[in-house]
């Protein structure tokens, strides 16, 4: 890894032309400088030019307004380069491709659009499949530019840092009064028994900027700890809940990460819910906090629970060197790519595992997608498939984790909240850790249901009352039904 819906709505549907405003100049004279071809909306950057910088918050550097979750993607109004997801919490415009190409979005469901490079059609929007009041947001198939497009749409130009995501940036707060939700808490638990449903409508649809102003504010009124409260008040799972909240999202990513390491052995699951498909922004923060809390850095105890290869992927990912979400996607690369992994897994007997974690560790989700979907087009089979036979163990979990984020993160995710429920007994340390991760973004949360249910055919909320009980169980589905 907090969030009402974006301001000016959902992406339009596919098959829209791409808004006008640039138009063909006079013969004889060049356009200026900075705009693209006639058909293309001038916001977008094709090449030569950086985008802009992901600031567009209303000051110089700023970060999303409160409430709103960003994770790495483009602001309003900022066009991001071919291959960069649809999935963003923010409206996209249309204007990927020049005119003639709009038509291949519009059509018939279940038929495959021409030229449309190694990915399924769009998938019906979620309201028109009657799956409640989802967003009608299509994600996880975003506008792709087919390859073989002119060169100069993708020019290299220098990418802009992905900014931190809200609550990763230290002494970060929104500057909100919070008495009255501090009086709240501490009338829930002041004197005997404890109101947990109290507890609940106040803190589970908590923006994460507002987290440390509530506990600053319910320390200076009263004089305790909110979270030293809550752990005398409640327990269990219920207790595990409400202090992943009250964490807030930075400091809940690190005490996972202790929990990952510490003891024997290692929490192989857990370790990749918080260190996989993170921005270096985040990544950077994460690193930092953990060094602070525990005084050892992050590197030295994913080394020591770590070994051979894996220890060297790790290592790779801590460095929080991966490309930027603003880097274009170039053609010629993605196919060197997608010929390298091919060598270095199907093309011979054996695996080159540390060819393949170079190129996943360091790539950007839209950089992934178009390999998964180049690599797919090419040798007709999935890479995570490719992955899943070629590796075995904890490697082999990483790297399918990191081509699924890329390829779909709201997909991924529903999948990963199956997972904990599946067979026998709950993964509860995994499905409360993966609850709180994606309800600080509301917007994402709903598609997360509506993925849920059109890939497994039932409402996730019904699935985790059949596995959760109690307050727990009222404390995840209040997260969830935002």
């Amino acid at each position: 890894m907090s969030y009402p819906p974006p301001q000016g709505g959902y992406p339009p549907q596919y098959g829209v032309p791409p808004p006008q405003g640039y138009q063909q100049p006079p013969p004889g004279q060049h356009p200026p400088q900075g705009y693209p071809p006639q058909g293309y909306p001038p916001q977008q950057s094709y090449g030569g030019s950086p985008a802009p910088p992901p600031q567009g918050y209303g000051q110089q550097g700023g970060y999303p307004p409160q409430g709103q979750y960003n994770q790495g993607y483009p602001p309003p109004q900022q066009q991001p380069p071919y291959g960069q997801p649809s999935n963003s919490p923010y409206p996209q415009q249309q204007g990927y491709l020049p005119p003639q190409h709009q038509q291949q979005y519009s059509a018939p469901p279940g038929q495959y659009p021409p030229q449309h490079y190694g990915a399924p059609p769009p998938q019906q929007p979620y309201g028109q499949q009657q799956y409640g009041q989802p967003p009608p947001q299509q994600y996880g198939a975003p506008p792709q530019a087919p390859y073989g497009a002119p060169p100069q749409q993708y020019g290299a130009s220098q990418s802009v840092p992905t900014p931190p995501s809200p609550g990763y940036v230290l002494g970060q707060a929104a500057q909100v009064d919070m008495s009255a939700q501090a009086d709240k808490c501490r009338k829930a638990m002041k004197g005997l028994g404890t109101d947990e449903a109290a507890l609940i409508r106040v803190l589970a649809h908590m923006p994460p900027l507002e987290i440390p102003t509530l506990k600053q504010t319910f320390s200076q009124r009263h004089r305790r700890s909110l979270e030293h409260d809550v752990e005398n008040e409640v327990s269990g799972h219920f207790e595990m809940c409400l202090l992943s909240i009250l964490r807030g999202p930075l400091q809940n990513d690190v005490w996972l990460l202790n929990k990952a390491l510490k003891g024997a052995g290692t929490n192989e699951a857990l370790l990749n819910e918080v260190l996989i498909g993170r921005s270096n922004a985040d990544m950077k923060a994460i690193k930092q906090v953990y060094q602070s809390t525990y005084h050892r850095t992050l590197e030295h105890d994913v080394r020591d629970d770590t070994s051979a290869k894996t220890e060297r992927m790790f290592s790779m990912i801590l460095s929080a060197s991966r490309q930027e979400d603003s880097a274009p996607v170039l053609p010629q690369s993605v196919d060197a790519d997608v010929t390298e992994l091919h060598r270095a897994t199907e093309a011979k007997i054996g695996t080159e595992q540390l060819t393949v974690c170079a190129i996943l560790t360091n790539r950007s989700d839209g950089q992934i997608r178009a390999i998964a979907q180049a690599y797919e087009h090419k040798y007709r089979r999935a890479l995570d498939k490719v992955l899943a036979s070629e590796f075995a163990g904890h490697m082999e979990d990483a790297l399918v984790q990191m081509v699924r984020c890329g390829a779909d993160r709201i997909m991924r995710d529903a999948m990963a909240l199956e997972d904990a429920m599946a067979g026998l007994g709950t993964k509860d340390d995994l499905l409360v850790a993966r609850v709180v991760k994606i309800h600080w973004n509301p917007n994402h949360t709903q598609q997360v249901k509506a993925a849920y249910r059109q890939r497994y055919g039932k409402d996730l909320l019904t699935r985790i009352k059949g596995e959760t009980s109690g307050d727990y169980e009222r404390c995840l589905i209040a997260m969830l039904s935002q």
